[in-house]
């Protein structure tokens, strides 16, 4: 029995806020557009976003402003090109997903409500309650919904079918999880819209399904991905569970206590206080902790005190905080502190895109017919860390405008054909893992690869720790190839797709350790013990690396895109 071979338009790789605003615009375009994801779109992870979603709309604020705290807040490793494109669309973006239907809190006056958030010059996180991202994605949905996009939920992509003599994506490889038969689908144009690569650590605030396959499927053909070292660690994830505290709780005025009882950020960003960025709240919270001042059993959290907000404010203003923290860790955010770490949070590396989301496959040439938005790809708005509430505003924003691109592009674009070999690669994975009867097992090799990810290579590394964790990964790699899964069957075999996911899991982390080696500076999420400073001579400029054919990772720099804006010493 051959592999079925499906054809449109356009494919796009994933469900949340980026693929859906693309999905439904490419739609309500005419084109015949399918979108394939692991899981239901409404359990897609732009749902877990709480806070908001940035954007210069209240008086007193600016583009200009938006865009110096972004860049700042970037360390000046952002794009500024791009960055001036994020600031200056953002208000038309927040008004389009309002005209959608999405519903925000409101002023007294009946404005959009903004509250403050990490390294911002000016209250401009639009909010709906603390579930916007839920909210936004909630509202997409029923628009694609209502144009009747095709989605093909519960289907896992393992592959591209990339034409590299030629430079070109002609469509995907799938399978469908319920049954693990494989299918292609060939289109004139592709785009993966994955999310991020924060499951690569043990403390993490990703969902399950967030294991960064796009990245690792695209490094296989030898494309780039460019700033992978830089992952960013959100201050307050839940003690022990990683579980997110949004920003908006310190947005609302939520105050970090040590044990002692010291407000401690005064130390390290006496101005800005808890609502410094978030690579500068994170180093401070966990230096507090390795210096013994942290709380708990395992004195390895720190406090995040809301009681003075009252009990009122906190069920208006974060209702779903508080009951995270009572389902969690068993308190009660009105009457007592709750305990909070650093928890991996976000990735500002990624696959390198183009403003219009094509995708690069060397800093000054593009991939003919493959484009990516969202957290899997690095069109570098953020640099080398992410102010809050702008990553809801990239994915919304960029998925509608690469959808609309690639609308554009379309016209011009041809379908080519595929054969059903295309698939052998894909297939070949799925047959290997099932017939290997090896002695190693997925969750184990998982577990030591986030453990070890998160002692050598989290919120402080050295060129020591990162050298064992390279040896570390390269052991982890081979006993990889003699692993064994229990479940040999077709029907719903987590095994399997676990077993595919962590082989990709293992791939990126590559990626992260060498590019955080070759960086011997501190700049952003990336923080070098050995390098405390930030060097522009030397790497004010992208990290572009490529897998080589034998697994060795080569890396070469690409200049950042320079503005108004100079780089200059970043105090708070």
């Amino acid at each position: 029995m051959g592999i079925p071979i499906h054809t449109y338009d356009a494919v796009v790789v994933g469900a949340g806020l980026a693929g859906l605003a693309a999905a439904r615009e490419l739609k309500k375009q005419g084109k015949n557009v399918v979108v394939l994801t692991k899981l239901h779109p409404l359990r897609s992870h732009s749902g877990a976003a709480q806070g908001g979603i940035n954007a210069a709309l209240a008086e007193g604020d600016s583009v200009d402003l938006h865009m110096f705290d972004t860049i700042k807040g970037s360390d000046y490793l952002a794009d500024q090109d791009a960055v001036e494109f994020l600031c200056s669309t953002a208000p038309d973006a927040v008004r389009w997903a309002e005209q959608m239907g999405a519903v925000f809190s409101r002023t007294e006056e009946g404005k959009i409500a903004q509250r403050p958030f990490g390294g911002q010059s000016h209250p401009r996180a639009c909010f709906a309650k603390d579930r916007t991202g839920l909210t936004l994605l909630q509202t997409i949905f029923e628009q694609a919904n209502r144009l009747d996009v095709e989605f093909k939920d519960e289907w896992y992509v393992s592959d591209i079918i990339y034409d590299e003599e030629n430079g070109r994506v002609k469509g995907v490889v799938a399978y469908d999880i319920k049954t693990s038969e494989p299918a292609i689908f060939n289109a004139k144009a592709v785009m993966f819209a994955t999310g991020g690569y924060g499951r690569a650590y043990k403390i993490n605030s990703n969902a399950h399904a967030n294991t960064g396959d796009a990245l690792s499927i695209v490094a296989r053909h030898g494309l780039p991905l460019e700033d992978m070292e830089f992952v960013q660690f959100h201050p307050t994830g839940l003690a022990g569970t990683g579980i997110l505290m949004s920003e908006a709780a310190r947005g609302e005025g939520g105050k970090l206590l040590n044990s002692k009882g010291e407000r401690f950020m005064e130390k390290y960003a006496p101005d800005k206080m808890e609502l410094a960025p978030r690579d500068l709240v994170s180093r401070s919270i966990t230096l507090e902790i390795l210096e013994g001042r942290g709380v708990g059993p395992n004195k390895d959290a720190v406090y995040l005190d809301l009681t003075h907000l009252g009990k009122e404010k906190i069920m208006e203003r974060l209702p779903e905080l508080r009951d995270l923290a009572l389902t969690f860790l068993g308190l009660d955010m009105i009457k007592e502190p709750i305990m909070i770490a650093a928890t991996a949070h976000y990735s500002m590396g990624g696959i390198p895109v183009t403003i219009d989301g094509k995708v690069k496959k060397s800093p000054s040439e593009t991939v003919t017919g493959f484009y990516a938005a969202g957290e899997c790809s690095c069109v570098s708005v953020h640099g080398a860390n992410r102010l809050g509430a702008n990553s809801v505003l990239e994915a919304l924003l960029f998925g509608r405008h690469v959808g609309l691109s690639m609308v554009n592009d379309l016209e011009e674009l041809e379908l080519h054909p595929v054969e059903e070999s295309d698939a052998d690669t894909a297939i070949k994975e799925i047959e290997t893992i099932i017939k290997n009867n090896g002695m190693e097992r997925v969750p184990e090799i998982r577990s030591e690869l986030q453990s070890t990810m998160t002692e050598n290579a989290g919120v402080f590394r050295t060129e020591e720790s990162l050298k064992k964790q390279k040896e570390i990964l390269k052991e982890l790699h081979a006993r990889y190839k003699n692993i064994r899964i229990d479940d040999k069957s077709k029907v719903y075999n987590t095994d399997l797709q676990e077993a595919i996911e962590l082989g990709h899991m293992l791939d990126y982390a590559s990626f992260i350790v060498e590019g955080a080696l070759a960086r011997k500076e501190s700049r952003g999420a990336h923080y070098r013990n050995d390098y405390p400073k930030r060097d522009d001579k030397k790497f004010l400029k992208h990290t572009y690396a490529y897998m080589g054919k034998r697994g060795g990772i080569k890396l070469e720099y690409a200049d950042v895109v320079l503005g108004r804006f100079e780089p200059q010493e970043r105090t708070y």
